[in-house]
């Protein structure tokens, strides 16, 4: 996973913290979000040390202090998610490592990982075991009592800027039964483009029916067909931004026809009023389309800190982004740089044209009304842009012209049934933070529909070394990949202190011969940041700690803990609850990590 985007508020909030974490031995991480007390600083042991009794002068060998970390570019395994669909919409599932190609920047790439992913493969990853007495391993998973953790985020998304009531009761509908296809390891969150409706990610079922009542239409504006003159947002642009003249005239008719009587002499004021009401149209539509921007960016922002699989389904019956594009161009960017895939949805279902009101027909006029009538057939058609866009530019789907939405709804936003999983690893990467393009092909040339995410963006060249590490640390952190370059084990180790409290001890036990010294003076020497994560049973980030030990072994103690391994401490007060632990650690001499999930099940 390369270098991931940082957010205003809550990704801004992670990296500042993660400034200070990774700079100061023993220093708390917190993160601002809603489901979280911001009010009691928690005390931890930051000690770090052999299991055994250090020896005379081994405080001087294995030690904490406050100092950032050295950084080298570690090029990381590019994974790239793959559904393949016939002709009829099936998932094809008998495709092997050798059926795929892979571009980068249309060069081929060697698929160095392979691996076919069902709800039976997912589901066998995301349990972790606690057993009765406490304690937990990732090493071992066959004890105890099973937890299923969360690996999937999927952020329902309702455009009720742009809804129509027929609009949201079709969609509520749908969503009830969306739920239904969710796997035990899916967290879904519901929000709106309006920002009034928020419901946090959780498996419970009931809570998201409730929170699809709070989804109704919240336009910014209000619009009739009986202004004098009626300019909708689509010819409006003609006139503000092409200075399409013919839009212009047609305006100006309407309004010489409902405002001046059709007087001729009127006519140079009824263009006035024209312009006046295209010109409002415009600012109106755009203020809409910005609103739900900002508030599609906080989903964005809020998904890409979930540690797993991130899916963004955006219900709307779509709008017009004419002067905006770059707005959208730059939300595919983002998501990109989260790995989230956005899926789209077309609210309206399948639907023909809006012809106008029969029984409430608009002030069209004999001499405006084919104009106006084609200005209301090309907006429908226009509004399907932005989401197609949005679908595309993350290697989502567009969902459109169907009536079936709620099996969209069960496409987008639940697990394929069967996906593939390429990795490579980018051959001569420039280090200049540039989008590069992917493409996955199959070589027996079938007219399969492949479904992938479009690209990546490199890493950048960072002049501190010290940021470049918190970076990637942090992206490691807000992952679910597992990463074995060093030799590393989890524990995890709790005791009830009362009936509403308990510490947590998670153990990061480290194998030294997979760990590369460096000698100096005599001395095997090394450091190793140790981070640690505790996430809740939804995946919000609870609480973590991040270590600096510093190493300079002398041969004889080198020799002994190559025998009995190496193990540091990290205790956390949390209150009864099923958490997820997220270990990452990073050595600096050679650049290598080591990530492992865990689970802990504290008993009320």
């Amino acid at each position: 996973m390369f270098h991931s985007l940082l957010f205003p508020g809550f990704r801004r909030t992670i990296l500042l913290v993660f400034a200070c974490c990774l700079s100061v031995s023993g220093s708390r991480l917190y993160a601002q979000t809603p489901a979280l007390p911001q009010d009691a600083p928690l005390k931890t042991d930051s000690t770090a040390k052999p299991p055994s009794a250090p020896a005379a002068g081994q405080n001087e060998e294995v030690s904490s202090r406050d100092t950032p970390t050295t950084f080298k570019v570690r090029v990381n395994l590019v994974l790239v998610r793959v559904v393949v669909r016939d002709s009829q919409g099936k998932i094809v599932s008998n495709l092997k490592k050798e059926d795929f190609q892979l571009f980068d920047n249309r060069k081929l790439q060697t698929i160095s990982s392979f691996s076919v992913e069902t709800p039976e493969t997912r589901t066998a990853s995301a349990v972790a075991s606690t057993d009765a007495e406490g304690s937990s391993s990732s090493a071992d998973a066959a004890v105890g009592k099973s937890v299923v953790l969360p690996q999937r985020f999927v952020s329902m998304v309702f455009d009720d800027v742009h809804l129509s009531m027929a609009d949201a009761a079709f969609v509520r509908d749908s969503a009830t039964r969306f739920f239904e296809a969710l796997a035990a390891s899916d967290r879904v969150s519901l929000n709106t483009t309006s920002g009034q409706l928020t419901q946090e990610f959780t498996d419970d079922h009931n809570k998201l029916a409730e929170a699809l009542f709070g989804i109704l239409p919240r336009s910014l504006t209000s619009h009739n067909s009986h202004e004098c003159p009626d300019v909708g947002y689509y010819q409006a642009d003609l006139i503000v931004n092409k200075s399409d003249q013919q839009a212009l005239g047609v305006a100006t008719e309407e309004a010489l026809q409902c405002a001046f009587n059709a007087d001729p002499r009127m006519r140079a004021a009824a263009q006035n009023l024209a312009q006046v009401a295209a010109d409002r149209a415009v600012a109106q539509g755009d203020d809409e389309t910005e609103y739900a921007y900002r508030h599609l960016e906080d989903v964005v922002r809020r998904l890409a800190s979930m540690p797993g699989q991130r899916v963004l389904v955006l219900v709307s019956p779509g709008f017009i982004a004419s002067t905006l594009q770059s707005e959208a161009s730059e939300m595919v960017d983002r998501a990109t740089r989260a790995n989230i895939v956005i899926n789209t949805i077309d609210a309206r279902g399948l639907y023909t044209p809006d012809m106008g009101d029969i029984a409430d027909p608009p002030n069209d006029t004999i001499r405006t009304a084919g104009f106006k009538t084609s200005y209301r057939v090309s907006t429908q058609v226009a509004q399907e842009d932005v989401l197609a866009q949005l679908a595309d530019g993350t290697g989502g789907k567009f969902f459109h012209n169907r009536n079936d939405v709620d099996e969209a709804m069960r496409e987008a936003g639940a697990a394929p049934a069967l996906s593939y999983l390429l990795g490579f690893a980018p051959q001569n990467l420039k280090i200049d933070g540039r989008f590069h393009m992917l493409k996955v092909a199959l070589t027996n040339k079938q007219k399969f529909e492949i479904q992938a995410r479009h690209g990546y963006f490199a890493p950048k060249t960072l002049t501190d070394p010290a940021e470049a590490t918190k970076l990637e640390m942090q992206e490691a952190l807000f992952s679910q990949e597992e990463i074995r370059d060093l030799p590393v084990e989890l524990q995890t180790q709790f005791f009830k202190k009362d009936e509403v409290q308990a510490r947590l001890a998670v153990l990061t036990r480290l194998d030294v011969k997979g760990i590369h010294f460096q000698k100096v003076r005599g001395r095997n020497n090394d450091q190793l940041t140790i981070v640690t994560g505790i996430f809740d049973e939804n995946g919000n980030f609870v609480t973590g700690l991040s270590k600096v030990v510093e190493m300079n072994l002398l041969d004889t103690t080198y020799t002994r803990l190559s025998r009995s391994g190496f193990t540091v401490k990290t205790s956390f007060d949390l209150k009864p609850g099923t958490y997820l632990v997220r270990l990452v650690v990073r050595d600096a001499v050679g650049a290598q990590m080591a990530a492992r999930n865990g689970a802990v099940v504290i008993p009320y």
